[in-house]
């Protein structure tokens, strides 16, 4: 047997692999062998079917069977030995495959076209600076937060007549045209001030008539109640209502503290604010967290050169998707994908510098972590405390193992980034959250 790699370039080659009669007749003849003792034929006893008889019926597809298993060992063997770090799977040349003769060909000559990444450098040092963000959870934002849980934990009543504040719930149909909504919501706050007055003191089964693109200050709100089917609603409609709800906000007591955090969570109106507040920054962080993550991708992305075999990779990708990858699908969605690898490659290759593992019991720890927290917090663990191992690894082992995989590269992508966060630079500024929401909102890769 003969293999070797003449390289194209630094990016791509081609593998060529020589096998003689004497590579891979061995297996064949093992094969045959094990058909002879297995083989169930009409007119010899099991077991005792001559090896004629076996070649004659199943000689070929056992020889293409041996050597296409031997072909896979080999070109792996090769490419581990070798440490090339190709991208993809090798792609065999499928025009030469077809012509082989299998019925007289002894030796045979394989190709194989390859994809592989030059070894690169990228920089960790605190030279590498990286703008991160605080949002400050301000009086305002403290304010509304409790206001909204006050409301969502009221007491809800359902008055003859609407009031400022009311929900407002009937029957929409447009005055001209064919437009109509059953069950459709208003929330009267958010009426335009100007349209108010045609909806407060209106009881059930009344109905109000409004020029519909004026009825909220909001555009969004009208998006909301009219649906993206009418992005541009003009004219006149109207509301038959049938139910008018009201809620009164809830009390800073016990009941409150309880129904939001868990009963004898927080005992004092002192200790919610705070517990609040502290849940706002929790939410804020998770928030900021993932757009700096965003940044430190690009920071990479931006200054570490990674060539990347665009041929061989463009043809990969169409002839390993069966035919769902089309050259159309490349031209708005290839630069997406490069960017995607070449990060993979760069977290990759930091975790292999320095030595960031994850341990399988480490992912068994995050699958419990998980089931906890899908089927009702520390309450089910504790019933379900001898179980937990067996649950945990009978969810990592379903989908074929897919379960494992995804947690372990979470764990993964979490600790790698953790040390580059721990190595690098971060200028963190303190904005509020319009501030932070304007800045993700202007944000291009």
């Amino acid at each position: 047997m003969e293999i070797t790699l003449n390289k194209t370039n630094n990016t791509e080659g081609l593998i060529k692999i020589k096998l003689t009669e004497g590579d891979y007749q061995p297996h064949v003849e093992e094969k045959v062998k094990d058909y002879a003792k297995k083989a169930n034929i009409k007119g010899f006893r099991q077991g005792k079917v001559p090896s004629g008889v076996i070649r004659k019926m199943f000689g070929k597809s056992i020889l293409v069977d041996e050597i296409n298993h031997l072909l896979s060992h080999k070109l792996s063997d090769y490419i581990k030995e070798n440490n090339l770090k190709i991208i993809g799977d090798p792609l065999p040349n499928q025009e030469q495959a077809n012509s082989i003769d299998w019925d007289t060909q002894k030796d045979f000559e394989f190709e194989y076209q390859i994809g592989m990444v030059e070894d690169f450098n990228y920089e960790i040092s605190k030279n590498v600076k990286v703008q991160g963000y605080k949002i400050s959870v301000d009086n305002k934002v403290l304010e509304d937060t409790l206001s909204d849980l006050k409301k969502r934990f009221g007491k809800v009543s359902y008055p003859e007549s609407v009031e400022f504040g009311d929900n407002i719930f009937g029957d929409l149909r447009s005055k001209e045209g064919d437009f109509k909504k059953e069950h459709a919501f208003i929330a009267s706050e958010k009426i335009a001030p100007g349209e108010q007055s045609k909806f407060i003191g209106k009881k059930k089964e009344d109905e109000v008539e409004f020029e519909v693109n004026s009825l909220f200050a909001d555009p969004k709100e009208l998006d909301m109640l009219l649906g993206d089917s009418i992005p541009d609603a003009k004219g006149t409609y109207v509301l038959k209502i049938n139910t008018i709800s009201r809620t009164e906000p809830a009390a800073l007591d016990q009941e409150l503290f309880d129904r939001v955090f868990g009963k004898d969570a927080v005992t004092t109106e002192e200790a919610f604010i705070n517990k609040v507040k502290e849940t706002i920054g929790e939410n804020y962080e998770r928030e900021t967290n993932h757009f700096l993550e965003h940044h430190i991708e690009d920071a990479f992305l931006n200054h570490t050169h990674i060539n990347i075999p665009d041929s061989f990779l463009k043809n990969w990708l169409k002839v390993s998707s069966n035919g769902q990858v089309t050259d159309d699908v490349l031209n708005k969605e290839y630069n997406d994908y490069v960017r995607g690898l070449k990060w993979d490659l760069i977290k990759n290759k930091i975790a292999d510098d320095n030595s960031i593992k994850v341990e399988a019991e480490e992912v068994r720890n995050k699958a419990k972590d998980l089931i906890i927290a899908q089927f009702g917090g520390q309450a089910f663990a504790e019933q379900l405390k001898d179980r937990m191992d067996a649950i945990a690894d009978n969810y990592l082992q379903s989908e074929n193992g897919q379960n494992f995989m995804k947690l372990f590269n979470q764990l993964k992508n979490e600790k790698v980034l953790t040390h580059i966060k721990n190595n690098i630079t971060i200028e963190e500024k303190q904005v509020t959250v319009d501030e932070f929401r304007k800045i993700v909102e202007e944000h291009t890769h």
